[in-house]
């Protein structure tokens, strides 16, 4: 969310980032909607004042013919206050749904574009893997090595259901140990959250109102987080905190929850687009200078290729256009790893970052050194999800005899070099 000052301050740069991130909003309903807002509060103000007054002269009354004048002058101003203040409610809903609504700008050098397919490659890592046999893709070299059922996963949970069994288990337990460790020597705090969460931390992350249709609600009316960041943001709600504490680094676990709603006919066989799968993520709260946030973007990014290059798998890290940005994101980066079967990169982590976006929304601040209250600077990466990576790590690593070759770093973790021999 942003401030209602400076969005009257900077309503052309508004309209341009709506224009930029392809987001259907008009900037000039939202101030007419302000400008009835202040209205409305100025004359209830008034109106309370004048009660106020008038309450203060009954008392002081010199006769019981002043005072009944008074009491019925007071009566009139009460109803006139009552239907003002019932009428500014109503406003105040239309002009908190518009505030909900309007886009964070996107930094300059965000590339124009209007979905995915425009965002702009910044580098690749890694040799694409060359094979000497016919290779396999993810599903036929998992099912054969008894790592993955999805016909008893489809019986049991239905479109997209998935059992990981044996391997693929110890597998993914390796992952996770290792991105604990390595995450860790990077200064974040492992933290495991909450994945029923509130609604209000939806509206405060930016997921609600425009990705309602993305999540799992329960019959409480609250919801099952798609990512660790919704959870570990709201931990810091209502909260101020001092210079000292920042930044604040937290490195999440937890089960993530997605309907894939916009996804029906995308991706439907294997592992890549899932409902439910696991995820650490990286949360980063930090003082409120761009500077900061552009620094701590670039570090959390870099930490997720850091963590692929040890793994030895190729990939590309792409710069999201506006078109593919979210409500909130000021700048995203995409990490997407080499799929070989597929002969194309496949998104694996993003990183943004949202400057008081969600701070703002969510009321978490600090006092700074010279005692100032602000709010706080949000930014968030993928350090690495599973079952996902599952796919271009056994179809990178597969080998002419049908095993896998593991990562050596994960070799530790799982207590043997391949699967399959």
């Amino acid at each position: 969310m942003l401030d209602i000052k400076f969005i009257r301050e900077n309503k052309d740069l508004i309209a341009l980032a709506a224009k930029k991130k392809r987001i259907d909003f008009n900037v000039e309903e939202l101030l007419a909607i302000d400008d009835k807002r202040r209205t409305a509060m100025t004359s209830s103000e008034k109106l309370r004042a004048e009660q106020n007054t008038a309450n203060d002269q009954i008392v002081s009354a010199k006769s019981p013919e002043e005072r009944t004048k008074l009491i019925s002058d007071m009566k009139v101003v009460k109803a006139t206050l009552e239907k003002d203040e019932e009428a500014l409610k109503t406003i105040m809903k239309d002009w908190q749904s518009l505030m909900l609504r309007v886009p964070n700008i996107p930094d300059m050098s965000v590339p124009d574009g209007d979905s995915d397919a425009d965002n702009k490659e910044l580098k690749t890592w890694g040799e694409k893997t060359a094979f000497t046999f016919d290779p396999k893709d993810h599903v036929e070299i998992m099912t054969k090595l008894g790592m993955l059922d999805l016909e008893r996963g489809q019986k049991v949970h239905g479109f997209r259901g998935y059992f990981l069994t044996g391997d693929g288990v110890r597998l993914c337990f390796a992952i996770w140990n290792y991105a604990l460790e390595f995450f860790s020597k990077k200064g974040f705090t492992p933290i495991l959250p909450p994945t029923v969460v509130r609604k209000i931390n939806l509206f405060g992350t930016g997921y609600l109102p425009q990705g309602e249709e993305d999540l799992y609600k329960t019959q409480d009316g609250d919801y099952l987080a798609g990512t660790a960041e919704v959870p570990i943001m709201g931990m810091h709600a209502d909260e101020t905190l001092a210079a000292g504490d920042l930044p604040r680094k937290y490195l999440g676990f937890s089960p993530c929850y997605r309907r894939e709603a916009g996804a029906h006919g995308k991706d439907v066989r294997g592992l890549i687009r899932v409902h439910e799968f696991y995820k650490w993520e990286q949360v980063i709260l930090c003082e409120a200078n761009h500077e900061s946030s552009v620094k701590f973007h670039e570090e959390v990014n870099r930490n997720a290729e850091e963590f692929i290059e040890s793994l030895g798998l190729p990939y590309r890290t792409v710069v999201n256009c506006g078109g593919d940005l979210g409500l909130g994101q000021v700048k995203k980066y995409d990490i997407e790893l080499w799929v070989p079967k597929e002969s194309k990169y496949r998104e694996i982590t993003s990183a943004s970052y949202f400057h008081d976006f969600q701070t703002r929304r969510l009321n978490i601040r600090y006092r700074d050194a010279e005692g100032t209250i602000r709010y706080v600077h949000s930014l968030n990466s993928t350090a690495i999800p599973t079952p996902r990576i599952l796919v271009s790590l056994v179809e990178n690593f597969q080998q002419a005899d049908g095993s896998v070759k593991i990562p050596e770093v994960l070799v530790k973790y799982l207590g043997k070099e391949f699967l399959g021999k």
